[in-house]
């Protein structure tokens, strides 16, 4: 595996993934994501037996890439930010989980599988906006389109998820959990050639990004 690399403050800090998770319907408001799961289910997106979930997924599958390689044209983005346990600190950064769409219908876990988590390359120190977590803004755009916008009040916070990871025996230095997403514009085509993912403190201006380029493989022949 590849170890991930972040610019945290002017410094760098290298990360070997050993653990990743995915957290799922993960929203602040647990009502709002009842909701949600019953559109999925008529949709034909099996139903959890329980919320938030976590998904662990391989580790090779964090990456910071600037191209993602799909099977076929139905897969797309999520913005998501990212908490990285380093040896001394924890880390926030951006992410974008892309998925297989097709595949997610047969199973939310293995769609998850099917994709990678494409992180940011800047972190911040969770400690640095901890105070402020709630005003931080997270936006996609798909194919140039804005499709997601929100903050970070609208999803379960790195404190909620560092205690689950501690209790689960997971709060150690290579683990990365992907923090869930926020609702998609349903009027914007998600299955766009490109996706970026902002994660933006409105207090310093400043933006950590991740965008990359999809690109459909050849058919297979078989």
């Amino acid at each position: 595996m590849f170890p991930l690399r972040f610019d945290v403050a002017g410094r760098t800090v290298e990360v070997t993934v050993k653990t990743l998770l995915n957290a799922g319907y993960a929203g602040r408001s647990q009502e709002d994501v009842a909701a949600h799961v019953a559109e999925l289910a008529e949709l034909g997106v099996p139903a959890p037996t329980r919320t938030p979930c976590l998904y662990p997924v391989a580790p090779y599958l964090a990456m910071q890439a600037d191209v993602v390689p799909v099977q076929h044209g139905r897969t797309s983005g999520e913005a998501e930010w990212a908490l990285v346990i380093t040896d001394d600190d924890v880390l926030l950064t951006v992410a974008c989980d892309h998925t297989d769409r097709e595949l997610e219908v047969h199973g939310v876990a293995w769609s998850k599988q099917a994709g990678p988590d494409v992180l940011g390359r800047k972190a911040w120190r969770l400690a640095d906006v901890e105070d402020h977590l709630d005003e931080i803004t997270l936006t996609a755009w798909a194919g140039g389109e804005k499709i997601q916008d929100g903050t970070l009040a609208d999803l379960l916070t790195p404190r909620y998820w560092l205690d689950e990871l501690r209790a689960r025996g997971l709060a150690e230095p290579g683990t990365v959990l992907i923090s869930g997403t926020i609702p998609m514009t349903p009027d914007v085509d998600q299955f766009a050639p490109t996706w970026r993912v902002d994660l933006t403190d409105p207090r310093t201006s400043d933006t950590i990004t991740c965008s990359y380029e999809v690109h459909q493989m050849p058919r297979p022949v078989a």
